[in-house]
C-alpha cells in the first residue's frame, strides 16, 4: 500500500472508531438538498443493475439500495474499520445482495464493465483523479452512470472552515477545481453537472430554529435561480454533483487491467 493510502486508511479508521465529526455534524444538515438529488438517482438507477459504492460504512447506501432491488451491490473502502461496520450491520439486518470489500478505488479489482451504476459521496476529492476516472471508465458498463457528490475548492467562506479544522479533514485530500471538472471529460463524454449550496452556508448557524427547514428549503431554491441566471457563481457553490456516461475505454485503462490480473 503507498503511502498516501497508508494515511487515508489510518484517518478514517480512527474516524469511524471515534466519530471525529459528530460535533459539527448539525452544521451539515444545510446538504439535503444535494442529498436528496442524489439519492433520487441513485433509486431510479438502482433496480436490476449492479452497482458498485465508494467510500463506504455503516451509512453505508448500499443498505438503501438492496432495498430498492438491485441485482447486487459492492461496497468499497480503504478503511478496514469502515468495511467491518458495514458488515456488522449488514448481518444486523439481513441485508443478502450486498457485500464489502476492502479495496483501493485508484485500483479497483473488478474486471472490465462489471458496474451498471458507481456511485460515492465525498470520496473523489480523496483520490488521484487521473488513476481513479480511469478505473471508472474501465469498470463501467458502456450504457452504465456514475454519480458523486463532491466538494469544490473555490469558495472562501469554506476554505476558512476548513483552515479552522484542519483535524477533520486528511492530508492529502483536495476539493476540486473548475479546472478538475473540465479534465474529466477525458474520461467521459457526458457529464452533468449540478451545483448545490451557496447562500445556503448561511442558513448552518440556525439550525436549532424550528424553522431551519423552510429556511434551508428557501436557500436553496434562490441558489438554484442563481446558479442558473448567473452561471459565474457555481464555482463557489460548496458541492457539486456529477453524473458521468458514456466512459472513454482508453488504452492505458486496459494495460493497468491486464497488469494487475497476472
Amino acid at each position: 500500500m503507498e503511502l498516501k493510502q497508508q494515511r487515508e486508511a489510518a484517518f478514517h479508521d480512527s474516524a469511524y472508531t471515534h466519530g471525529v465529526r459528530t460535533h459539527v455534524s448539525n452544521y451539515y444538515l444545510i446538504l439535503d438538498g444535494c442529498h436528496s438529488f442524489y439519492r433520487g438517482h441513485l433509486r431510479t438507477q438502482c433496480k436490476g443493475a449492479r452497482v458498485l459504492e465508494l467510500g463506504c460504512g455503516m451509512d453505508s447506501n448500499a443498505f438503501f439500495m438492496s432495498r430498492e432491488g438491485v441485482a447486487s451491490v459492492v461496497g468499497i473502502d480503504i478503511s478496514s474499520v469502515a468495511i467491518a461496520q458495514a458488515e456488522q450491520r449488514a448481518a444486523r439486518e439481513n441485508i443478502q445482495r450486498a457485500q464489502f470489500r476492502v479495496m483501493d478505488a485508484e485500483a479497483l479489482d473488478f474486471p472490465d464493465n462489471s458496474f451498471d451504476l458507481i456511485c460515492g459521496a465525498a470520496i473523489l476529492h480523496h483520490l488521484d483523479l487521473h488513476r481513479t476516472l480511469s478505473e471508472l471508465a474501465r469498470t463501467l458498463a458502456p450504457n452504465g452512470t456514475a454519480i458523486f457528490l463532491e466538494p469544490l475548492c473555490h469558495n472562501p467562506v469554506i476554505n476558512l472552515y476548513r483552515r479552522l479544522t484542519p483535524a477533520l479533514r486528511t492530508e492529502d485530500e483536495h476539493p476540486l477545481s473548475m479546472a478538475d471538472l473540465k479534465g474529466m471529460e477525458k474520461y467521459f463524454s457526458k457529464i452533468d453537472k449540478q451545483y448545490f449550496h451557496l447562500t445556503s452556508l448561511a442558513a448552518a448557524p440556525f439550525y436549532k430554529m424550528p424553522a431551519f427547514d423552510k429556511l434551508v428549503h428557501f436557500c436553496d431554491t434562490s441558489d438554484r435561480a442563481l446558479f442558473k441566471i448567473a452561471p459565474f457563481l457555481r464555482r463557489y457553490a460548496w458541492t457539486v454533483g456529477l453524473i458521468f456516461s458514456k466512459p472513454v475505454k482508453t488504452a492505458q485503462a486496459a494495460t493497468a487491467a491486464t497488469v494487475r490480473a497476472k
